[in-house]
């Protein structure tokens, strides 16, 4: 029954909030709870929102999201991708077969050149979905996905959360990057920041989770301040509670770690733990994420000599994980920025005493120094082995601040809150779309979007990408072409990939292909995307500007030219959304906040 029919009809119970139930379709390109910050979200919140009494449709992709039972308003719609990052073979080929249209084709083709792209082919997939069952939902609300997809009409009045900007993300990795081929591998990978940005900035409602998070918005993405409005999220209090029952591990201390990148500072942990062991002996880590193979973490633990006292685990259970934060003498966040902290307020709520950063948002959530957590500068390996030091060497300190902790995320930091805060912004958001106010661009159909094929050394555009023409019907097939509706794209091996009037032919440098034609043309810009070669974009020779550029592949491959795609078309050339052509997008995880990591 479509929400219309349900208004004509019998009246309903209402909702918490005494108006009438919504129906919430509910995004989230990657929704695993165990996986990182943006599947926690969708988890905890779907779950409130159905106990104030709406309907929650999530619709996710691989890894689908996990929704709590037992709620009949509480509902997953799967909406899969080619799940190209699946473990145990990540960044695999597909088999023919398994292609479904040119969406697909464009998911595989950005992988195999550098870029992460379920985002932006989540919102394709999304819109078609959500089009096609127009009048069923009240409010869309987008968990930062972000991508061109969602743009125009998506058949209900759209919300969107965005946890933070990526932009954060992506200088920090690139202030880490050693060499000129990690410098460019990092720029390809979230080239989607440009997107990103063009998405941001004409959304009419955005929803956020820190007055820190905010400000980055308005700076990063260039929102304006009064279509963003902070809804603090939080821990599950019921969950996360103080056990007395659970014994304390003398010198245990607990971090969350879900990604071996520079923003979550866990080699500054590691560092902090080899000095303090130096008078706490027992001192030791627990990490909640996966062991790093090599890099700053793997290093670090070899040159202190810290096997025996770092020990990663990976793939519990909510009530394994809870009571590892119980046993903790110590919890700490050393993350260099954060635009929440989900493990912060999970660890208070639980009353183990919390050492963090103030990277970011986390004094919003950790509170005062000294009040409810110890705080330190982040990046300082020096100041956490001291608070380190003072916790495990003061058993009243840790009991006033862990009873501190507790009574500040009961007050502020709740799902519950979290729910209501966010059913006043749906209804907001309903009554301006009600009153022909939505603020909304229009975007072209998703036939006539002319979508990137990026890659680390090949044809670059305004996102750092070399621009296909997807407008049609895709087709992968041995040795011949294709073509559907005004424009196609074939992959083909041995054949060509057809887009307008000219062909396209896609060799991403240093992957495979699934074209070995000579040439590419979307429309009348042509783009050779050749092992060794260049390639050239629109009727233009000149390389793009730095800040465009992919740069030269990490095989040393020539690095390539393209049209700066974030200028204005050309006469005659239709135009997407204010950069004509859509990114590759990516939230890499390690990207949001998150509160467990198994993967």
């Amino acid at each position: 029954m479509t929400a219309e029919a349900r208004e004509a009809g019998a009246p309903e119970d209402p909702a918490a909030d005494g108006l009438r139930p919504l129906n919430i379709a509910l995004l989230t390109y990657k929704g695993n709870p165990f996986c990182g910050g943006q599947g926690v979200y969708v988890r905890h919140l779907s779950r409130e929102l159905a106990r104030l009494g709406h309907r929650v449709e999530v619709i996710g992709a691989q890894p689908y999201p996990v929704l709590d039972e037992g709620y009949d308003g509480l509902s997953l719609t799967e909406l899969p991708s080619l799940d190209l990052y699946r473990q145990p073979d990540p960044f695999r080929t597909p088999k023919r077969d398994e292609y479904r249209d040119w969406i697909d084709a464009l998911e595989v083709a950005t992988m195999w050149t550098g870029g992460f792209p379920e985002p932006l082919t989540f919102s394709l997939r999304a819109r078609r979905h959500l089009r096609a069952r127009r009048g069923e939902f009240d409010v869309v609300h987008d968990n930062q996905t972000l991508g061109y997809g969602l743009l125009g009409d998506v058949g209900a009045p759209l919300v969107t959360t965005i946890h933070h900007p990526i932009t954060v993300d992506r200088q920090l990795e690139l202030d880490a990057a050693q060499g000129w081929q990690r410098h460019l591998s990092v720029r390809r990978w979230y080239g989607f920041t440009r997107m990103q940005k063009r998405v941001a900035r004409r959304l009419p409602s955005v929803l956020t989770v820190s007055g820190t998070s905010q400000q980055e918005i308005i700076d990063h993405l260039g929102v304006r301040q009064d279509r963003i409005h902070v809804v603090h999220i939080g821990a599950d209090t019921d969950l996360f509670s103080p056990d007395p029952s659970v014994p304390v591990v003398p010198g245990r201390i607990v971090t969350t770690s879900s990604a071996d990148v520079p923003l979550k500072g866990l080699v500054h942990l590691v560092e902090a733990l080899a000095k303090v062991r130096t008078e706490h002996p027992a001192a030791h880590l627990v990490v909640v994420g996966k062991r790093p193979a090599e890099g700053p973490v793997a290093q670090a633990m070899e040159r202190y000599g810290l096997d025996g006292a770092v020990e990663f685990v990976k793939g519990i259970s909510d009530a394994e994980l809870v009571d590892l934060v119980r046993s903790a003498q110590v919890a700490c966040v050393p993350s260099l920025y954060e635009g929440f902290s989900l493990p912060a307020a999970e660890a208070m709520a639980t009353g183990t005493p919390l050492l963090a950063t103030t990277g970011g948002a986390i004094p919003e959530v950790a509170g005062r120094d000294g009040e409810t957590c110890l705080a330190v500068p982040p990046g300082d390996s020096e100041a956490l082995a001291a608070g380190l030091g003072r916790l495990l060497g003061d058993a009243e300190l840790r009991a006033r601040l862990g009873a501190a902790g507790r009574e500040r995320v009961l007050r502020h930091f709740t799902w519950a809150r979290a729910a209501e805060g966010t059913v006043a912004r749906y209804r907001e958001a309903i009554a301006r779309s009600q009153a022909g106010e939505t603020g909304r661009s229009a975007a072209p159909d998703e036939r006539s979007v002319v979508t990137p094929l990026a890659s680390g050394g090949s044809a670059v555009g305004g996102d750092g990408s070399a621009s296909m023409v997807s407008a049609g019907s895709a087709s992968l097939a041995s040795g011949r072409s294709a073509a559907g509706g005004d424009r196609s794209a074939s992959l083909t091996s041995g054949g060509s990939v057809v887009g307008g009037d000219g062909s396209a032919s896609v060799v991403s440098g240093g992957f495979a292909s699934p074209v070995s034609g000579p040439s590419a043309a979307g429309g009348d810009r042509a783009a050779s995307l050749a092992s060794g070669g260049s390639a050239v974009g629109g009727d233009r020779s000149t390389p793009p500007a730095p800040s465009d550029s992919a740069g030269p592949a990490a095989s040393g491959r020539l690095p390539a030219v393209g049209v700066d795609q974030s200028a204005p078309p050309a006469p005659g050339r239709s135009a997407a959304p204010t950069g004509a052509v859509s990114g590759a997008t990516t939230d890499v995880e390690g990207v949001n906040s998150e509160s467990r990591a198994t993967c």
